[in-house]
């Protein structure tokens, strides 16, 4: 997909166009205003405060049917942890897919939404004895197993027949950042297929009456722009799937398809994707004479990451070797920077004007508490001044936390324009009910 790119930022009164491939579907300019699923961002801040994340329901909707089209044959998998909310979990569920979720508590916010269990998969690379407990009281149809100790436990805790997916760690580098790289040897998830300990693993499944062996599942990474690591990817665990011995029904590819943060960054190519995975699977499979298992796939952030903007307030700006933007949200309500180095666009909502770069910074008492770098916003950005910050529906809400005691923001849904909260705002009251 070609980007647009910025207009100049220097001798330049005019405001540049919205960045292409970044931003909710149909988001534009009205005037100074910028408008989200047809609502003006500076209503949505009057309304609901700021920090505020908005998620654009269409959008999300549009991305996760795109998946369906692409793949009818596949089971699609929401990635719940990308944005644990039960109301997303209700488009999920009206959209035709699948849930996954990683603790008992993921697990509520889908019974809260009446997400069918038959539809559930629990993932976790640590399931604690009532994430389990939790899975099996509720009736998700699959548990994805990754560690002999869980093995043993669920098999202990099973009634007879519980579907199990073994998670598998195939040895593919999809290069990308090291803290998201889940794919290579040496890290905490799944069993090494090149130790020999995802084969032992299948023998102890099928060893417990209790369990019953349907799949194999396996996760590369998070933001994977390169389809020939899938198609690896495919070749290793079909080659597991005929050395083993056992019918292996289900073959789970993962997710962590790229979603575009900053202008120029493409999106991923899920044409290519189908194509290319859909014939590495028959043809290895044909190769080894094995049958075709159903392909799962678990798209997360690639559905709901452009589907939000986070909306800010300047509370203050200094001037020095570098300019800083300091706003009232931050590292609580977005620690991506921190984390993973993560970057992103700013625009200033109400008006132009000539440019230059600045730092934009939160609010936190840390050094790191950075949210954008050399970002080109208007010369005169002044405190009372709103920001706008797209590509924030995934792992934002899921990821926030109260560090300083600051309340975490909402998250307010449009449509149509229409804009609700589908998380509230979170208050002093709720900070101190948990103190004793």
């Amino acid at each position: 997909m070609t980007l647009a790119e910025l207009l100049p930022s220097t001798g330049c009164a005019t405001e540049p166009v919205l960045e292409e491939g970044l931003w909710p579907d149909g988001t534009h300019l009205s005037g100074s205003d910028l408008v989200i699923g047809g609502v003006g961002a500076t209503r949505l801040a009057a309304q609901f405060g700021t920090p505020c994340q908005v998620l654009d329901e269409t959008t999300v909707r549009h991305r996760a049917r795109a998946f369906r089209r692409a793949l009818p044959e596949a089971e699609v998998v929401f990635a719940g942890k990308s944005l644990p909310c039960p109301e997303v979990y209700r488009w999920m569920a009206s959209e035709g897919l699948s849930l996954d979720v990683s603790s008992a508590g993921e697990l509520a916010l889908a019974r809260a939404a009446g997400f069918p269990a038959r539809r559930i998969v629990m993932h976790g690379n640590v399931k604690t004895g009532e994430d389990l407990k939790a899975a099996l009281q509720h009736g998700v149809s699959r548990i994805v197993v990754d560690s002999f100790d869980e093995i043993a436990q669920l098999g202990a805790l099973s009634r007879h027949g519980q579907e199990v997916v073994i998670r598998v760690t195939p040895g593919v580098d999809a290069r990308t950042h090291a803290a998201v790289t889940t794919g290579v040897e040496d890290q905490k998830f799944g069993f090494s297929l090149a130790s020999g300990a995802a084969l032992e693993a299948i023998l102890r499944v099928v060893e417990q009456p209790s369990l019953r062996l349907v799949g194999l599942h396996c996760h590369i990474g998070s933001q994977v722009r390169h389809v020939a690591s899938y198609e690896e990817t495919v070749r290793r665990m079909v080659g597991l799937i005929a050395s083993c011995g056992v019918r292996v029904e289900q073959l789970d590819l993962g997710g962590g398809f790229c979603a575009p943060y900053l202008p120029g960054e493409s999106s991923f190519d899920l044409f290519g994707f189908t194509q290319r995975v859909r014939g590495t699977l028959n043809y290895e499979c044909a190769l080894h004479r094995v049958p075709v298992p159903k392909l799962l796939i678990e798209p997360g952030r690639s559905i709901v990451a452009n589907a939000g903007v986070t909306l800010y307030r300047v509370c203050a700006v200094k001037h020095g070797a570098r300019t800083f933007v300091a706003v009232d949200g931050g590292m609580s309500d977005n620690p991506r920077p921190a984390l993973y180095g993560a970057k992103y666009a700013v625009r200033l909502v109400g008006r132009g004007g000539a440019r230059k770069p600045v730092t934009m910074v939160g609010r936190h008492c840390e050094a790191g508490d950075v949210l954008a770098e050399d970002v080109p916003l208007p010369a005169d950005v002044h405190a009372g001044d709103l920001l706008a910050v797209p590509v924030t529906g995934a792992y934002h809400h899921a990821l926030a936390s109260n560090y300083n005691q600051v309340c975490r923001p909402p998250v307010v849904a449009v449509r149509d324009g229409v804009a609700r909260p589908i998380v509230r705002r979170e208050t002093e009251e709720d900070l101190l009910r948990r103190y004793v």
